[in-house]
């Protein structure tokens, strides 16, 4: 069991606790995944994310391929996430 997931904050999230719970469901639906791709690199490779009033950061200690981020844009975008395809990858 990996016990070091990357952190989950969010802007105004004392005001908006749903940003958490979203964000929650998103880390999940990209885990998810990239455990279907057989990616188990992934986990270790994020420090965070972070919504930003509707945008997903995601960001990252070694630098993600393009598939990676492909997940988080696909969780994002999807119905669990925010809809948008809001997504900015820091390194």
């Amino acid at each position: 069991m990996f016990l070091d997931h990357p952190s989950i904050t969010a802007t105004n999230a004392l005001t908006e606790p749903d940003r958490i719970e979203r964000l929650q469901r998103v880390y999940g639906y990209a885990m998810a995944l990239a455990d279907s791709a057989g990616n188990a690199e992934l986990v270790e490779k994020l420090t965070q994310l972070h919504d930003h009033k509707g945008t997903l950061i995601v960001f990252w200690q070694a630098p993600p391929t393009g598939e990676e981020q492909g997940y988080f844009a696909r969780a994002w975008a999807s119905r669990v996430g925010d809809g948008t395809s809001l997504v900015e990858h820091e390194f």
